[in-house]
């Protein structure tokens, strides 16, 4: 190590880093790499989630790598650095797919640059490293850290073309923040509405789209925003959803399936986007045949009585559940005859016609029905219940066949 000292009569010219320092370098990764992820997240909230979810292992590989790698060089000048390319690369990819710009990851370039020579100069003064050295390390780092920064900005190029997406990505990153909900302060999404060049509007419609659209961007009104890098894609219409806003999205859709959510005001986002997937589910299953563009306005009961299979699931056990003991041909008559009974209030005679029966078979039936339910039907209350449970029942019997009671409920 001789070689890096300097004496009061010596000033070395920068030069390589000297292979033996990378023997100085190693000990030093373990705590290097924990202090860099504490910092990048300190600076980079966002970030925190990251060292933390599904992918905090690849993640911290990718770290371990980029470091590794310089220090490998540093033994090896020559030495492969394939692996921590691809990662890289796949760094600036999953900013893309994230609706994310570059900055906060060019940011952690900068910190764990930062952090690394704030390192360097106290193992420095451990082996009285000299003042030339130090700035050839602190020049070699920072080229180091514009390779990794550009490696990154390839991938993030390539992910960006695939998606179709234009180079600034802010709009897809502001519609990500908008589908926040309340959390994020108005005051940061004008922010960044304004870098997009778009107006925050008062009411927002969200529009959900089967997995396999693909939308023709040129059709879309420019004043929308799209995620189709999302696994269930998406669209923020500003405003109501008006019949020039749907002739755009028929043409863009070109017959694919999309459900149109409800108006709501901006901070209610989320919940307009909840009802249009919601909507979406229901035109897959069968319960809702409306076309290729469906609008959660014109099925606002099934989205109310279905929004929650299995808590529908529970109130039909309960209130259904005197006609369990009986058979699947008796159950499913039954439910028919009550059903019709409770949501129309019509008498034996006019639930016979709707049913196609003779009116003396209705009065069979209702005097079991009777029987089974006792004075659940006569309690406004458990009444209500029971019609709603009915009524949930039948649609989704409409769509998928067999409801909660189990069995098949029709002859």
């Amino acid at each position: 190590m001789t070689v890096m000292r300097q004496t009061p009569d010596q000033t070395e010219l920068p030069g390589p880093i000297p292979r033996e320092f990378a023997a100085v370098m190693r000990p030093e990764l373990p705590s290097l790499l924990k202090e860099m992820a504490a910092e990048i997240v300190t600076a980079i909230p966002e970030y925190g989630p990251l060292l933390e979810g599904p992918n905090a292992r690849v993640i911290k590989i990718g770290i371990e790598q980029s470091i590794a790698t310089f220090v490998d060089r540093v033994a090896a000048p020559t030495a492969t650095t394939a692996l921590r390319d691809d990662l890289c690369r796949q760094f600036g990819r999953f900013e893309a797919y994230e609706g994310r710009s570059l900055d906060n990851l060019q940011a952690a370039y900068r910190i764990g640059c930062q952090v690394a020579l704030r390192r360097v100069r106290t193992v420095g003064r451990r082996y009285s490293l000299s003042a030339s050295f130090m700035l050839t390390f602190a020049d070699a780092l920072f080229a180091y850290m514009g390779d990794l920064a550009e490696l990154s900005r390839e991938g993030y190029v390539q992910a960006l073309e695939e998606l179709g997406e234009e180079p600034d990505n802010r709009r897809r990153r502001l519609l990500r923040r908008i589908l926040g909900g309340t959390s994020v302060a108005r005051s940061a999404l004008a922010e960044l509405a304004e870098h997009s060049g778009w107006p925050l509007p008062e009411e927002v419609t969200l529009v959900a789209l089967a997995p396999d659209a693909h939308p023709a961007r040129a059709a879309l009104d420019r004043d929308v925003l799209l995620d189709f890098a999302d696994p269930e894609p998406h669209l923020l219409v500003p405003g109501p959803f008006t019949p020039q806003r749907r002739a755009a999205l028929d043409a863009a859709l070109g017959g694919c399936r999309a459900a149109v959510g409800l108006t709501t005001p901006l901070g209610e986002a989320a919940d307009s986007l909840r009802w249009a997937r919601h909507t979406l589910a229901l035109t897959e299953s069968g319960i809702v045949d409306d076309g290729a563009v469906v609008l959660s306005e014109d099925h606002l009961l099934p989205l109310w009585l279905l929004g929650d299979s299995a808590l529908a699931d529970q109130i039909a056990k309960k209130y259904l559940g005197p006609l369990v003991g009986l058979t699947a041909t008796q159950r499913g008559r039954l439910i028919d005859t009550l059903r019709i009974r409770l949501t129309t209030r019509g008498t034996a005679a006019q639930v016979a016609d709707l049913l196609g029966v003779h009116p003396q078979t209705v009065r069979y039936r209702l005097r079991i029905l009777d029987r089974a339910f006792g004075d659940q039907l006569t309690d406004p209350d458990d009444r209500f219940a029971t019609e709603i449970a009915l009524r949930a029942l039948h649609l989704r019997e409409h769509g998928e066949g067999g409801g909660p009671l189990g069995g098949s409920r029709r002859p």
